[in-house]
């Protein structure tokens, strides 16, 4: 207020004196709409330039590379450790085919001999030569025989019963263990075959080492039923133990992990859902604290709640402030006018200069009413903003009742008018704020439009959002300046030449006051450039927005979006 009193005196002042100066820009100037050059919008290339920053301090980026993470990182250790492992396995083999060897050594002189045949003595000798955990068993093929089918245990230690055996010989004929010794009986052969005994314990068989005679080709098998069972041999390496357990724990920390993520990420997503309904008033929303749930984050909510009420007493505040600064505006203003009459009666008519001066007062004291009132908007847009009201409103009603107002302005300019309301259009907002945008855009459009031209309402609702759609046959605006029409201070009102432009600067208006050409019933400097600008903040304050195209057979189409109340 006190910013727009001061700019009304500088006016007034140049006005008097003439505009003496001519090159300091005022406040009042930018008010009324000068066509000062409209700086580009300076967000864009901050934003262009901080959308890397913002991509790495993002959640959701951070939530990509760590899925990433535990995605990769055991496939890349798997496979060092499975590597790692099959080493292991290489020389765990090598370790028992020399196992095997020796064994086969020892019983080579016995396998030897034709007489006496050493199927009587062998089950002795094997008993000896095996170890709690390594157990020998010993297979023969006549050399008569042919194929893996000739091939018998004939010695095992400790002794299984006969069926036990040939499920076992089955077994060692089924996967081609013995078919490398059908035809050579030659070579040393590390093997790795799992299989459970008599007594339902797992065995590995590790080796096995032909050795030929006269009497047919003998097989030397070792099974390990001890240490080499804790290893990968004989069973894929992610069956292991360690793997296992390995996995449970890498599962353990990734759900752990990813649950304190989307524990921080929900909590988050309460805030912005809180947010937004207390932006759009809804007072009985709740609190920030009590929508927390994480209480590494409860000092957070209460400044959030403490923020919310000082925002909220700051509305309130602003909108005492305006009332009260308005009424004391008014008063001075309203004696002022009434002081005028007796001098209007008092300056004879022939007193052209008297006449003049009186004429600028005039001016200046309905021109300085229109700033007390829209200063008295601008704090009240502001105050929405903070606070915004919060009523299930029936637009279909207010739409109605309000372009009924109207009748007078349309019958008077001579202008056509057509309204689509659908009914029952309920939205959450504030009568006074809706009020507000709806006159703001009907006035733009009766004012621009030419006489006998048609002024085309529509109200309706698609997917939860209502739309009230203004359409005038006026001269549009300039496709330039389409995005600057709902800024602060940018007026496209204003005739030059018959082409809408930006309102001439505030002492041009002044100085035609000044001389006698202006306007004597405060039009002249009325448009300051704030209509479509308080439009846009109060439809932003309730979770709206707003946006205007020319249409093609002329004329502009404001469309007025507000989500419905549920």
């Amino acid at each position: 207020m006190a910013a727009l009193a001061e700019a009304n005196g500088r006016d007034e002042s140049a006005a008097v004196v003439g505009l003496e100066d001519e090159d300091r820009p005022s406040t009042l100037a930018r008010d009324a709409g000068a066509p000062s050059p409209i700086p580009a919008r300076s967000e864009a290339r901050p934003r262009t330039e901080k959308r890397p920053r913002r991509m790495v301090s993002s959640l959701v980026s951070k939530l990509v590379v760590l899925l990433l993470v535990f995605t990769l990182v055991p496939v890349i250790l798997y496979d060092v450790f499975q590597q790692a492992d099959a080493e292991k396995q290489r020389l765990l083999l090598e370790s028992v085919r020399e196992q095997g060897r020796l064994v086969a050594e020892n019983l080579n002189p016995l396998l030897e001999r034709t007489d006496p045949s050493p199927l009587r003595e062998l089950p002795g000798a094997v008993g000896r030569l095996g170890t709690e955990d390594t157990r020998i068993k010993v297979l023969f093929k006549p050399e008569q025989e042919s194929g893996v089918e000739g091939f018998y245990f004939v010695a095992n230690d400790p002794p299984v019963p006969p069926a036990v055996l040939q499920a076992e010989r089955a077994q060692l004929i089924e996967r081609g263990v013995l078919d490398n010794l059908v035809e050579s009986c030659e070579g040393e052969m590390p093997v790795a075959l799992r299989h459970r005994n008599p007594d339902g314990q797992i065995e590995l068989l590790t080796s096995i080492t032909p050795i030929t005679t006269p009497l047919g080709c003998w097989a030397v098998v070792t099974v390990n039923s001890g240490a080499f069972l804790g290893t990968s041999i004989g069973q894929p390496y992610w069956q292991t133990w360690e793997v296992r357990t390995a996995v449970l724990i890498y599962v353990g920390m990734a759900v752990l992990t990813l649950g304190v993520f989307l524990l921080i990420w929900r909590n988050l997503m309460r805030f912005q859902r809180l947010a937004r309904e207390i932006r759009t008033g809804h007072r009985d929303a709740g609190s920030f604290a009590s929508a927390n749930r994480v209480d590494e984050l409860g000092p957070v909510a209460e400044e959030f709640d403490r923020l919310t009420r000082s925002l909220q007493a700051s509305a309130d505040d602003i909108r005492r402030a305006a009332e009260d600064n308005a009424h004391a505006f008014k008063t001075p203003i309203a004696i002022m006018r009434q002081s005028l009459e007796p001098v209007h009666r008092l300056i004879p008519e022939e007193s052209t200069r008297g006449r003049r001066a009186l004429q600028v007062l005039e001016t200046s004291i309905d021109r300085l009413d229109h700033l007390v009132n829209s200063a008295r908007r601008l704090e009240e847009t502001t105050a929405e903003l903070l606070d915004p009201p919060n009523q299930e409103i029936d637009l279909s009603n207010l739409a109605q009742r309000m372009l009924g107002a109207y009748a007078e302005a349309y019958e008077r300019r001579g202008l056509k008018f057509a309204a689509r309301l659908q009914p029952g259009v309920i939205v959450r907002a504030g009568e006074d704020l809706l009020e507000t945008v709806i006159e703001n855009v009907v006035d733009n459009a009766v004012e621009v439009s030419p006489e006998g031209e048609l002024i085309d309402v529509i109200l309706e609702m698609r997917d939860g959002i209502a739309k009230l759609i203004v359409r005038d046959r006026g001269p549009g605006v300039p496709d330039g300046q389409l995005e600057h029409i709902f800024e602060r201070y940018v007026s496209l009102r204003g005739e030059m030449n018959g082409t809408p432009q930006l309102l001439a600067a505030a002492k041009e208006q002044t100085a035609e006051a000044a001389s006698g050409n202006g306007a004597s019933n405060g039009e002249s400097g009325a448009h300051l450039g704030i209509g479509l600008w308080i439009v846009r903040r109060n439809l932003q304050a309730v979770g709206g927005d707003v946006s205007a195209r020319n249409l093609r057979d002329g004329g502009l189409e404001v469309t007025m979006r507000l989500p419905v109340a549920h």
